[in-house]
């Protein structure tokens, strides 16, 4: 095979990105200051939004988006001009909990209608071992009429980008590329260092890569199930987790997770792709599904200690009115796909009560779309008996806790506050007279 890297260096050929959303969009940005590339996605509101130089995830920002050079298209025929391909679309898992492989089949079959000879096919989205060579693979084929290894190769690259995060960018991470022969390996991996500076780790085999990709994202999930369970056992025994983690964090080898709501489309949903695996053939998992029941449950948790402490202070608990503040499954990103946020409302109707959301990051289309929710004004988020912060936006962190008084109802009893991520002073909250609750 020619060197399809030399050729998209000199702007003989094409890159494409299929998939635009919080992972393959900053990847087709990174790659315009390099190479000619197309992004392309299914969604043509999303697309029109780029085209207008607006950036609806926050992950470049609407001024990056405005000076690329990427030529955004919901057309697939764009396609046609693409030699090396980019697949970045979501995995997410069914409401039983098994993958929903239709996006990444959906996009194999897109890629596989405008291969050509020399082309390579590179995958992002996290799957579980054996998806792109069992999977992907056989449908590129089919799409295409082309053989792989013959006319066409394909590689693995998983994603490592952190919504939200500023620090560890794109560029910044290091990243694993994998091919399926020595040839791909090596043009999967200089086409990638053009953009990565943090330099690319070359696995052994694609599935490999898949496996590190989907092994992080449990490993983390895991170890954020032990702090959850660690606090639902503190909780009872009438011990403050942040403060017994504070002081275990000062030994070095101690490992510094907080509990939390795990929800987005990483953590809470890629240990169910390995477990899925491993089901397969014959193994039935321990350590991850236990922690992914742990982690599932604490949406629920936390409604039940919000209500139990409305009765403690006399609070009628049917029709409370409790305002909700953060919905995102994370800080500062506007992304609400599978936030455990909605565990809490859906708990907390169970009682009836209809809790109030304010969310000044959120996608409020999304939250509409996915939840029928719609975000209240913050001047709506008043006379209320209990208060629940659920995310921790920056918007959030630096309001005192006078001002978080003033939207409460004229009640004698303690003003309840829930501090789900603990991002306040407890001595402080208390001290001002709050009933201060956090994980």
């Amino acid at each position: 095979m020619a060197s399809l890297y030399s050729d998209l260096c000199d702007k003989k050929e094409k890159l494409a990105l299929v998939g635009l959303g919080y992972v393959g969009m900053p990847i087709a940005v990174a790659f315009a200051k390099k190479l000619d590339v197309i992004g392309y996605d299914l969604n043509s509101r999303k697309i029109e939004l780029y085209k207008q130089g607006i950036d609806p995830t926050n992950e470049v920002g609407s001024e990056g988006i405005k000076e690329t050079t990427v030529l955004f298209t919901a057309d697939e025929v764009d396609l046609d001009q693409a030699k090396f391909f980019i697949v970045a679309v979501p995995t997410p898992v069914n409401p039983d909990h098994t993958p929903d492989l239709s996006p990444v089949e959906g996009a194999s079959e897109i890629v596989g209608r405008h291969l050509s000879p020399g082309s390579i096919v590179v995958y992002e989205s996290t799957v579980y071992p054996g998806v792109t060579e069992d999977i992907c693979i056989p449908i590129l084929e089919r799409e295409s009429g082309l053989k792989c290894g013959v006319d066409f190769k394909v590689g693995y690259s998983p994603e490592r980008i952190n919504p939200g995060d500023k620090e560890h960018r794109l560029e910044t991470i290091t990243k694993i590329v994998s091919g399926m022969d020595a040839g791909s390996l090596e043009e999967i991996a200089n086409v990638y260092e053009l953009v990565i500076d943090a330099g690319v780790h070359r696995a052994e085999s694609i599935k490999v890569a898949e496996a590190a990709k989907v092994i992080e994202n449990s490993q983390r999930d895991i170890n954020i199930a032990f702090m959850n369970e660690l606090s639902i056992i503190f909780h009872k025994m009438g011990v403050d987790t942040k403060s017994v983690l504070e002081a275990a964090g000062t030994k070095w080898n101690f490992l510094k997770f907080t509990p939390g709501l795990v929800g987005g489309h990483c953590i809470g949903v890629d240990p169910y792709y390995l477990t899925h695996k491993a089901e397969q053939l014959g193994y039935h998992s321990q350590v991850i599904l236990s922690g992914r029941r742990i982690n599932d449950d604490m949406g629920k948790y936390v409604a039940e200690n919000l209500v139990k402490r409305l009765i403690a202070n006399s609070v009628p608990v049917k029709e409370a009115k409790v305002g909700i503040f953060g919905f995102t499954f994370k800080e500062d990103c506007p992304d609400v796909r599978n936030t455990k946020v909605i565990d809490i409302i859906n708990e907390l109707r169970e009682y009836g009560i209809e809790p109030m959301v304010y969310d000044p990051v959120a996608d409020e289309r999304e939250m509409d779309q996915f939840y029928g929710l719609s975000s209240s004004s913050p001047e709506e988020m008043v006379d209320l008996d209990a208060v629940l912060v659920a995310v921790g936006h920056e918007d959030f962190v630096t309001i005192p806790h006078e001002k978080w008084a003033e939207r409460y109802s004229q009640r004698p009893e303690a003003p309840v506050f829930f501090d789900v991520k603990g991002i306040y002073s407890k001595d402080e909250f208390e001290g001002a007279g709050f009933d201060y609750w956090r994980l």
